[in-house]
Parts: C-alpha cells; structure tokens; sequence
C-alpha cells in the first residue's frame, strides 16, 4: 500500500494516479498479443493486431507520419507521441499538458470531485487537477454534491478521447 505522509492529499493523489498510468502503459499487453518486434513496422503490426490499446512509443518509422499530422519540428516527435492499433490502423497521438492519450475515464462518480465538492460547495468549475486530465466530463458542485456536465470530448470505439487520435496514411 502506498501511503502519502509526505505531502497533502491532493499532491499524493495527483502523483499515485501519475504513477498508476505510468505502469498501465508499460503493462504487458493483452493476453495472445504479441507486443510489436523492435524492428516491426508498425503498419505491419496494426496489420496483423487489429485493435490493441496499449499506447507504444513511436519508431523512427513513423516519424514522418508525426510530423506532418502534427506539425512537429524539432526532435520532438519521437519523444512526445505514442502510437496504437485501432481496426488495423496505426492511430497516433500528441500529449500535451491538457491532452490525455490514454482511455478516458467515463465515470461519474469520482471521490476527489466528491471530496472537493464537500469543501467547495457550489463551485461552477472544479479543476482538471481535481478531476483528472482524462475525465469525460466537465464537473461542478450542486451544494456539496459533485454533478458532470457536459462531455468534454467524443471518444472513440476503445475508448479514448477521438479528437487527440489521428490516422497515420
């Protein structure tokens, strides 16, 4: 169990979750799926795959795909994009500090939204650092009672959020 003693609730959570999603994506993939040969196209393994969605780190490969969807200069676009399989096609996405690639979380209930609504009742708008990056929803306080708003986005078949995710050709 990780315990928080050394900083405030809300820091520890933001980290244990920053935590969380980093072992998520270097988790193994699913069961009967080979993970992508270091030398693998990754056309080729999308190919081959169908859909996976674990979020892999682009080759040099797809370098030029990174660029031109996301007018990226520099030696940036390696290291600030990860790539994955949907329906055979390669899908890559750009993170950015509001731009979650990871799966959308479509819960609505959420206990530190609850918990900041309890402390700020009637808030119109709760932060992102509260909510998470990656909720679905915009969230605000009903008195001391955390209510979702409006989708923040449309996600895709497997989940994630469609508009940061664009088709390499």
């Amino acid at each position: 169990m990780i315990t928080c003693a050394f900083a405030s609730r809300w820091i520890c959570g933001i980290a244990i979750g920053v935590i969380g999603v980093s072992i998520a994506t270097v988790a193994s993939p699913r069961a009967g799926l080979a993970a992508p040969a270091a030398h693998e196209n990754p056309r080729s393994y999308c190919a081959r795959a169908g859909t996976d969605d674990e979020l892999h780190q682009p080759p040099p490969a797809l370098e030029p795909a990174i660029r031109r969807l996301f007018n990226i200069r520099g030696n940036y676009a390696l290291k600030t994009t990860y790539y994955r399989c949907a329906e055979g096609a390669v899908k890559i996405c750009f993170v950015g500090a509001n731009l979650p690639c990871g799966k959308a979380n479509a819960s609505r209930s959420l206990p530190a939204v609850t918990r900041w609504c309890e402390t700020h009742p009637d808030t119109e708008f709760i932060p992102l650092y509260v909510t998470g990056h990656n909720s679905l929803y915009s969230w605000h306080c009903v008195g001391a009672r955390a209510a979702t708003g409006a989708p923040r986005g449309t996600l895709d078949a497997q989940g994630f959020f469609a508009d940061y995710w664009k088709t390499a050709e």
